[in-house]
């Protein structure tokens, strides 16, 4: 038993080697690289971060729906982490799903394995700007606020807001 843990133990170290350089080649904008780098990782040990973030990528070279399919990926492997069902919402937003966004995003903040709840505040704020549903759009920029008050994002949305309904 001991060797077994001690293989799985250093698969998942080589693929979290391989996830951290693929982000590393995703923040420098060579997405192809990290493209190849994740799915590296993946296929030595696959975790719901390196799927969600194979989706990101995939979203940054405009591939949506290669995107959300990594995010379901990912919830298969881990449903409680939170990101991606952050993501798939975000990247409904930009399909204009807005209804189908608000499922998913309301699904981000009953995760209980996320450090962003803001996100997906902000993200359903969007939504119901696009709605222009104001109040309920101003009430989740206060909740993303009320998390990260330094969030810029949400304080300029609710800016926003605010000077179309006045």
């Amino acid at each position: 038993m001991d060797g077994e843990h001690s293989s799985r133990t250093a698969l998942l170290d080589r693929a979290l080697e391989l996830f951290q350089q693929a982000y590393d080649r995703q923040m420098s904008g060579e997405l192809d690289d990290a493209v190849a780098l994740y799915q590296a990782s993946i296929n030595l040990f696959p975790t719901a971060e390196a799927h969600t973030f194979l989706g990101w990528t995939y979203s940054f070279q405009g591939h949506l729906e290669e995107a959300i399919a990594e995010c379901h990926k990912a919830i298969d492997v881990d449903p409680e982490f939170g990101n991606p069902y952050n993501d798939i919402g975000a990247y409904l937003i930009e399909q204009q799903k807005l209804d189908d966004a608000i499922l998913w995003l309301q699904r981000a903040l009953e995760a209980t394995r996320y450090e962003s709840y803001h996100f997906p505040w902000f993200n359903l704020g969007r939504v119901y700007v696009a709605k222009e549903y104001y109040g309920q759009a101003i009430e989740c920029f206060r909740q993303a606020l009320s998390i990260e008050p330094d969030y810029t994002p949400a304080s300029q949305a609710m800016q926003a807001v605010r000077l179309k309904i006045h």
